[in-house]
């Protein structure tokens, strides 16, 4: 039979010395002493929080889970200390429907629940003792049943209080998630409209550009041109065009050394209008021994409506090449959107942070204007089993502080790389760092020190739970002026 406490002995534990006797006889009843002889762990952080403890002797250890870690919280031997399901009699409406099949089983004296006791399903850390240990133990049950039946108006103000503060944090998360999307979306539509309007803008003049080269082919046609000199300055065209796509990028002085050249080389064969041609041939590659070579193979009277035509050809070819490039742009936002919430793909899957690291650039893109990004990525890293829409979160909230931060100029560097059995990916920035006196509160709820109205201080508490609780892994900082950095590891296997 197990050891019971008299009523006498539980009035000397402070959580119990205001009580009746009547309250008394009714714990002592139900509540019994569970003895460890030596170090052991009285229970485990995630395991079904089933009881209450209360220390009558030895020394215990409070311990919070952090990656492959148990990182010691308090040391105490204070007799009367409590842990375990310390929440028992906080409830939530139930939404489920009653079992009419199962018998009532419940003691006389104790009311069915109409409840869900949510916050006692699992213990929140892990309890040890440092060496021999006595507990007066209650059931959860037992617990609650006591604090509604004997304090219901104290009960009823802690739901209010505990209820309220959780639904208000759970709000404020809500919206800080609802900041982050907007921030993505105003991103994404500043990036996406660039890209479209380039495409809008080149249509409509590739389309004028078209009409003018069916202008000048009718010109050339209405004078006679022989079919052999027709053939030659169609081929002549394709090597323009072919020379045009690999035409090397010029500086602005040598491209206005050229455009200069160019033109006296035009004005002095009597071609009109060389200050707008001369721009035009220049960026297709072509230069005054290009022209002087052209002059060759076409007749004296054809020479400016041939060169108006290859101008007009390769400014064709140039304005494809800007819809490609926009279009391309467009698709790499698209494909990025989709990596980025991993659509059409299960929640937890073997994914590749560096997919993640990459479109969460993509979509923070205005915010980095100005910021040198380097990426220094260990390709070999194998894929992990995560959930990627979570990670992406997590890189989000890194680079966007670091983002902040630098206030578009600095660095920012990606860094990834193996670290024992962990994947280690690192967000790092040479901004100003976070002053000492607030480090220690960084991954605290609704501590940010940024502006009013600037930030939820959500973002690291948010990264921290996905990684530290949702995966396993875990999350670290170190800052110093020029040198802040977040490290993320992650577990290589579950």
């Amino acid at each position: 039979m197990s050891e019971r406490l008299t009523p006498d002995e539980l009035r000397t534990l402070f959580l119990f010395e205001s009580l009746t006797d009547d309250q008394l006889d009714w714990i002592a009843a139900r509540g019994y002493v569970k003895t460890f002889d030596g170090p052991s762990e009285v229970f485990g952080e995630g395991a079904p929080a089933t009881c209450l403890y209360i220390l009558l002797d030895g020394e215990v250890q409070q311990l919070r889970r952090s990656g492959d870690d148990d990182v010691l919280l308090t040391t105490t031997a204070q007799r009367g200390v409590y842990a375990g399901a310390v929440r028992a009699f906080v409830t939530v409406p139930n939404t489920q429907q009653p079992d009419t099949q199962q018998p009532d089983t419940q003691q006389p004296d104790r009311q069915q629940p109409d409840r869900q006791l949510p916050d006692t399903q699992q213990y929140v850390n892990t309890l040890r003792t440092t060496g021999p240990a006595r507990f007066f133990v209650m059931d959860a049950d037992d617990f609650s049943a006591f604090m509604r039946d004997q304090f219901p108006m104290a009960t009823h103000l802690l739901d209010g209080l505990y209820l309220g503060l959780r639904n208000a944090e759970q709000q404020t998360r809500q919206r800080d998630k609802l900041v982050a999307l907007g921030t993505l979306s105003a991103g994404l539509a500043h990036e996406l409209n660039n890209p479209a309007g380039a495409a809008v803008r080149a249509t409509s003049t590739l389309r004028e550009r078209v009409a003018g080269m069916r202008h000048k082919l009718g010109l050339l046609a209405e004078g006679k041109v022989p079919s052999a000199q027709l053939r030659r300055l169609v081929q002549l065209q394709e090597d323009v065009v072919e020379r045009a796509a690999k035409a090397p990028r010029l500086t602005a002085l040598e491209a206005a050394d050229r455009e200069d050249e160019l033109s006296d080389w035009l004005d002095d064969h009597g071609v009109s209008g060389s200050w707008e041609l001369a721009p035009r041939l220049v960026a297709g590659g072509l230069d005054a021994g290009w022209a002087e070579q052209f002059a060759t193979d076409v007749e004296p009277e054809l020479l400016e409506g041939a060169i108006r035509w290859i101008a007009y050809s390769v400014e064709t070819e140039a304005l494809m090449g800007e819809i490609e490039d926009a279009v391309e742009r467009i698709s790499t936002l698209v494909a990025a959107v989709k990596q980025y919430s991993h659509l059409d793909q299960a929640s937890e899957q073997e994914v590749d942070v560096h997919d993640g690291l990459e479109s969460t650039l993509v979509l923070l893109g205005h915010k980095l204007r100005g910021v040198e990004i380097v990426r220094d990525y260990d390709r070999s890293l194998p894929r992990i089993p995560a959930h990627g829409g979570e990670l992406n979160q997590v890189w989000t909230n890194l680079v966007d502080n670091a983002a902040d931060a630098l206030g578009g100029h600095g660095t920012l560097t990606l860094r990834t790389a193996l670290d024992h059995d962990t994947l280690l990916v690192e967000v790092r920035d040479d901004g100003p760092g976070i002053p000492p006196e607030v480090q220690n509160r960084v991954f605290e709820a609704f501590f940010t020190t940024k502006g009013v109205g600037a930030g939820t201080g959500l973002g690291l508490d948010i990264s921290q739970r996905i990684v530290v609780h949702g995966h396993r892994g875990d999350l670290r900082m170190h800052s110093t002026p020029g040198d802040t950095c977040f490290e993320v590891r992650l577990p290589l296997r579950r």
